[in-house]
């Protein structure tokens, strides 16, 4: 008996008496427009107007249904009490496609049809076969003239089998209602399912939110990255002349701390972007650009010498950024990379219509070891051009490294921000 009255036909069995409710306002219209039409006739006890009504409330259910709204609040309710499984989801959102709209009044009116169809059984069957399981018992109930039974009804042996023909007209109501909710829970994911629109939207925003994770992911990576090589270099330059050079030491303490707080404040940025996924996508980050490239130079732990042509106010935020990460990303491999002894030299061009980054820094008299797993540092740094529409550049250059980058000032990202 659990098909059809456990918990799971319990809650289906609701959901369709709810849609024989959600039918009722359709079907007292469809009455109205019956008796226009017959207005001699008794609709209510008349089978033949109650189905009439019945076929003038379906459409009228249909069109109303396809308000975009409609869509997540009949998903709403299957949800709850349809028992779907859990590997064939249904559609988030209102529907905004004619396919999508078209699917959730169709899955309305199958919903208000079939429980308009069983609330009637329940309504009049439950209290009938209570009635004849009463037959055997009650003889002033077999005199009633409201069940008017035949003679031939009226004998031992049919009343005897009275409460087992009551006890099948409830199994098969309860039959019918599990087999009405099991179709219902069956068409669910079809027509309150994802449309190919529905799955390509989601794809869409889910593309977007990891494009935007892959770049907090860049931010910290160089931010944080950098700002650990640079204290390290100074931390273990302090501890060699720390009891020769006092100066020095207080210098790389300086620069350590003034290092750390300016990565905590980047840190805390990247971070608040990153909760703000609980109300929605988070924002696309933001951070430094040419503005800042003094103060980076000066505690980089390198000695730079740095030139700039043309004017870096001209250069619109988003690039200015994106600039000002690829220069620290390409100072925190010189200083995990490279020489010792000669100065990095960076070279930024305003151009008319591009902005250029040289940054030349030392080889080591020895290679450096490739650790497993190493190489991100100029992957992101290809990533960030080719993202405004850009390219770089790395490898030897008379006898050193170079790093080149070029940005265009004017990119189709760049309109959309």
């Amino acid at each position: 008996m659990t098909p059809l009255l456990g918990r799971r036909a319990r809650q289906r069995w609701l959901h369709l008496i709810i849609g024989g409710a959600l039918l009722m306002p359709y079907f007292l219209v469809g009455t109205v427009i019956v008796g226009m039409y017959r207005p001699d006739a008794n609709v209510f006890s008349s089978p033949a107007n109650q189905l009439i009504a019945f076929a003038y409330a379906l459409p009228m259910a249909a069109v109303t249904a396809l308000v975009p709204l409609a869509r997540p609040l009949s998903v709403a309710v299957a949800r709850a009490l349809c028992g779907l499984p859990a590997d064939r989801p249904l559609a988030d959102g209102p529907a905004r496609t004619r396919q999508a709209r078209v699917r959730s009044a169709a899955w309305f009116t199958l919903h208000v049809g079939l429980g308009a169809v069983i609330s009637g059984m329940t309504l009049s069957l439950v209290p009938f076969s209570v009635g004849v399981m009463g037959l055997p018992f009650f003889a002033a109930e077999r005199d009633s003239p409201v069940l008017d039974l035949p003679e031939a009804l009226d004998r031992t042996w049919v009343l005897a089998l009275a409460p087992l023909a009551g006890i099948a007209m409830l199994v098969a109501l309860a039959g019918c209602a599990a087999a009405a909710g099991a179709l219902l829970a069956n068409r669910a994911p079809v027509l309150l399912g994802p449309t190919p629109d529905d799955r390509l939207a989601a794809a869409e925003r889910r593309a977007a939110e990891l494009a935007v994770r892959n770049r907090l992911a860049r931010e910290l990576h160089d931010s944080v990255g950098h700002a650990l090589s640079a204290v390290t270099l100074q931390a273990g330059a302090a501890r060699r002349v720390l009891d020769s050079d006092p100066e020095f030491v207080r210098a790389a303490l300086t620069a350590i701390e003034e290092t750390t707080r300016r990565t905590v404040g980047e840190l805390d940025t990247v971070l608040g972007l990153l909760r703000k996924e609980d109300d929605g996508a988070p924002d696309a980050p933001s951070g430094p650009g040419l503005d800042a490239l003094d103060g980076l130079l000066a505690h980089c732990g390198l000695p730079v010498a740095h030139t700039t042509d043309g004017d870096p106010g001209a250069v619109p935020g988003a690039v200015s950024r994106e600039a000002y990460r690829i220069v620290q990303e390409g100072l925190s491999n010189a200083l995990r990379h490279g020489g010792r002894g000669e100065p990095v030299r960076l070279r930024v061009t305003v151009g008319t219509g591009e902005l250029g980054i040289v940054l030349d820094s030392p080889l080591p008299e020895r290679p450096p070891v490739v650790r497993p797993g190493g190489g991100h540092g100029l992957r992101g740094i290809a990533e960030r051009a080719v993202l405004l529409g850009g390219r770089t550049e790395a490898g030897p250059h008379d006898g050193g490294w170079r790093l080149t980058a070029r940005l265009p000032l004017h990119t189709p990202v760049q309109e959309q921000r």
